[in-house]
């Protein structure tokens, strides 16, 4: 009985410490934040977009190889699924979208120094990804957005 009530008492820590994870802080987003959530959907709106023009183009067109090209259609589409996870999150105030949200901007850091080096018409292209990915990351280490996603400062 006694291991019963135990087992109770735990599920029951774990579901209010869940709870309070996914509780949305209070008072109203920062405007940063807001910029932070819009530039990551944007992200992963040019994304979806570069993923059905090379998923349509890779079946109704003439590529080299249409396997490679529909494979890689589907794959940036499945990509294009962090940012706008993380930009729903930054939205709502999850705490756990911070880490999804700098992670693709990282990431987006090597793929605009590729278009840059490659130039031509890809150094503009190369350019703009650069800065929303250092402005996102940017917004999203300012202590205005952590707090405001309930993430405090480390504990000394």
């Amino acid at each position: 009985m006694a291991t019963g009530k135990t087992t109770g008492k735990a599920a029951q820590a774990k579901a209010a410490s869940q709870a309070a994870a996914d509780a949305v802080p209070a008072g109203p987003r920062p405007t940063r934040l807001t910029a932070a959530a819009v530039l990551a959907a944007v992200e992963a709106a040019v994304l979806v977009g570069m993923g059905v023009y090379v998923l349509i183009m890779g079946l109704t067109g003439d590529p080299d190889s249409p396997r490679q090209a529909e494979m890689l259609g589907v794959t940036v589409l499945a990509l294009a699924a962090l940012p706008l996870a993380a930009a729903r999150g930054l939205w709502l105030r999850r705490r756990w979208s911070r880490g999804p949200a700098m992670i693709t901007q990282l990431m987006a850091l090597p793929v605009a120094w590729t278009l840059v080096s490659n130039g031509g018409g890809l150094i503009a292209v190369g350019v703009a990804t650069a800065v929303a990915a250092l402005a996102v990351l940017a917004l999203l280490i300012n202590p205005t957005a952590t707090e405001a996603l309930g993430i405090g400062p480390r504990d000394a």
